[in-house]
């Protein structure tokens, strides 16, 4: 057995030299311990995005979602083909028929007066022209339900508009709004006050 006396500043030496040893091996080993944290952590994180990896296996693949290749001349033909066929199987007419059953929207932004008291909130309604006893009218709709009908004045003027069939609401004064009509049986024009 080896026995070292010391004296009393040298072994307080020793003491403290012993002491930072074990103080610095426990911030290293906490140290470590936070470095191990970080990267269990990454771990656990990446581990979840193993959920979108099948799709980044397939990136690039054409056949990966039932596509088959295409070649150029293939192509070619596809689109020469759709530009062959630019014939309609209908002729304008009946077309713009179809059309106009689709009722015209017309975004009424003020109250309108279309009756003495009566009065057309604002809102969004579907337009539809109608002659009726030699007179003319303008229908106003709204899911399919009558709201208002107001006369309006049959005129050939097409208001400048490139389509057959429109509605559209001008400024006529300060005090009234005219709503301009068009489909392919009239054209007519109906000026109303706004309500106050």
């Amino acid at each position: 057995m080896f026995i070292v006396y010391l004296n009393r500043p040298e072994a307080i030496f020793y003491l403290l030299q012993i002491k930072g040893l074990l103080i610095a091996k426990i911030h290293y080993y906490n140290i470590m311990k936070r470095i191990f944290t970080i990267i269990f952590s990454l771990f656990l994180l990446t581990g979840n995005m193993a959920v979108g990896e099948d799709l980044w296996d397939n990136f690039g693949d054409p056949y990966s979602y039932g596509q088959k290749p295409v070649t150029d001349e293939e192509f070619e033909k596809a689109l020469e083909s759709k530009k062959k066929k630019t014939k309609r199987n209908k002729n304008e007419t009946q077309f713009i028929k179809e059309a106009e059953e689709e009722m015209p929207i017309l975004c009424v932004p003020v109250g309108l007066v279309v009756v003495e008291n009566k009065i057309l909130p604002v809102g969004h309604y579907q337009i539809d022209g109608e002659k009726r006893d030699g007179k003319t009218y303008l229908k106003f709709y709204q899911a399919h339900f009558l709201i208002a009908e107001i006369p309006a004045q049959e005129t050939n003027d097409d208001f400048g508009q490139e389509t057959v069939h429109f509605v559209k609401l001008l400024e006529h004064n300060e005090n009234q709004v005219k709503i301009i009509f068009g489909s392919i049986d009239f054209n007519a024009y109906s000026i109303i006050n706004i309500a106050e």
